[in-house]
């Protein structure tokens, strides 16, 4: 026999009525390390306890990108670290890695520059080029490209126009612009599209794997 719980009349009146089931947001989204904000890129992220995660999400609609392997991404012209304006086409002739990171200076995107920075040879050897872009400025990616002796190009995404165009996926419900890396070959396809926002260094690994083995 279930047992029943009386109660005085206006007590509790909080109180959910048994038919209306209760929700909980998740407290921690299990795919986030307690030590995440040193880990990739740094930035605070602050969600309000009334939050919920929309019932529509997927975590299909989180990866899918306009530009897919054997396309030809959107075009564009775009301010390196010296304020000079730098064209996709320029590249064209041979292979080119694209990458999008967070910002400058923050703990991910710094170890992400420093590797490309010390496989730089390699990547040149392989006969490729190197593009990092992300929203920040030209004096942004100026200092920080001097800072860490950065020999490659650093793009001035405002606005995160290209970003947009090209489809980078955001991760943590659009709230932490994406890290993807794009492989084109020397026509201006893409060969490889490689996301991983929690491990930046494993995108110098796979892409210097795959132009090597090309």
């Amino acid at each position: 026999m279930m047992a029943t719980l009386s109660l005085p009349k206006h007590s509790l009146p909080f109180l959910i009525p048994p038919q209306t089931p209760r929700t909980q947001s998740p407290r921690n989204p299990t795919f986030l390390p307690k030590s995440s904000e040193s880990q990739f890129h740094g930035l605070r992220l602050s969600t309000p306890s009334s939050a919920s995660i929309p019932s529509s999400f997927s975590a299909k609609s989180a990866i899918l990108a306009k530009v897919n392997k054997d396309q030809v991404p959107p075009s564009f012209t775009l301010k390196d670290q010296d304020g000079k304006n730098v064209s996709l086409s320029k590249f064209k002739g041979k292979p080119v890695v694209v990458y999008f990171y967070p910002a400058d200076e923050t703990p991910g995107c710094t170890k992400q520059a420093c590797a490309f920075r010390d496989s730089y040879e390699k990547f040149k050897k392989a006969g490729a080029e190197v593009i990092g872009i992300s929203g920040d400025d030209s004096n942004s990616h100026k200092a920080f490209a001097k800072k860490y002796r950065l020999p490659f190009t650093l793009l001035s995404d405002v606005g995160d126009t290209v970003r947009k165009d090209w489809g980078v996926p955001s991760d943590l419900f659009g709230t932490l612009p994406g890290r993807q890396t794009y492989v084109l070959d020397k026509n201006g396809v893409v060969q490889l599209i490689y996301n991983n926002q929690f491990q930046p260094e494993k995108h110098i690994d796979e892409t210097l794997k795959f132009l090597q083995s090309a």
